[in-house]
């Protein structure tokens, strides 16, 4: 079995275990990630940052968090490329120090920056990381429409927020509806897919059906009401107050009893009823 292979059964495994909330043997599987080599397109490819880090926040095992965190953090170390050498992590602790005094910080890089240079691989924003590009342009673009991306995201965590995170968790745990769960460990619906979907488009194979076989019973019921009835202008509509009208009369009681009659308005679609 190849390393592609392993990874993504691996990966398959942790999402196996953070769906049913035990992860229990996970550390056997990280350690047995931490044994295979690495690369940048292994780590696109398979997307198995997302899959340890979901099972790093779900266990309760310090190990396992541990040595979780241990494996994202040496993956990270990949975005940098060669670049990413002991001088590069003192500049970024030099950033982050020096952003909690914002005129101390300017006056700073003022005086310390060092002269600007293209950098050999891009630093991107996201984790696991989107391709790349050697077009420093394109790559600071995507880095600003990702952050762009990121702060609707997360600031609009209103109430509608909230109803809509519920109903997918609802879908998601519905055993009637497996196939969606599936499609979703599987890769098939990405996160961004998911995120976006309709109630209808969530909806299970079955309750798809019911939902067609009463649209469709709607709708005959109208088209009968209009074309197996009898055109007149003797009823007066009460929503539209127009006579374009068209009848029909059912025997719904015993025989001695007179028909009902059933009026629908060819102008609203309004209905009512005559006994």
């Amino acid at each position: 079995m190849g390393k592609l292979e392993e990874i993504i059964r691996i990966a398959k495994k942790m999402d196996k275990m953070v769906s049913k909330k035990n992860t229990s043997g996970a550390i056997d599987l990280l350690k047995e990630l931490k044994s295979i080599p690495m690369t940048l397109d292994l780590l696109q490819s398979t997307r198995v940052g997302m899959s340890v880090n979901a099972v790093r926040k779900q266990s309760t095992d310090e190990e396992v968090t541990t040595l979780a965190k241990s494996l994202i953090k040496s993956w990270k170390k990949l975005l940098d490329g060669p670049a990413g050498d002991k001088d590069a992590e003192d500049k970024r602790k030099e950033c982050s120090s020096s952003s909690k005094n914002i005129s101390d910080s300017t006056e700073q890089s003022s005086s310390k920056r060092p002269e600007p240079r293209t950098p050999t691989t891009p630093k991107m924003t996201t984790f696991p990381p989107v391709p790349v590009t050697s077009d420093t342009v394109r790559n600071k673009c995507r880095e600003m429409l990702t952050a762009a991306l990121q702060t609707d995201k997360m600031g609009n965590t209103d109430m509608k927020y909230k109803n809509r995170v519920r109903s997918r968790i609802a879908n998601l745990k519905d055993t009637k509806n497996p196939n969606l769960r599936k499609n979703v460990l599987c890769g098939n619906i990405t996160p961004e897919q998911i995120a976006r979907m309709t109630a209808e488009e969530m909806a299970s194979d079955e309750l798809r059906e019911i939902r067609k076989a009463l649209t469709n019973e709607a709708i005959r019921e109208r088209q009968m009401a209009k074309t197996g009835g009898t055109e007149t202008a003797l009823f007066t509509c009460g929503r539209c107050k127009q006579k374009n009208c068209t009848y029909t009369q059912v025997q719904t009681r015993s025989a001695d009893e007179p028909m009902t009659t059933f009026v629908f308005c060819n102008e609203c679609g309004n209905r009512w009823k005559f006994s």
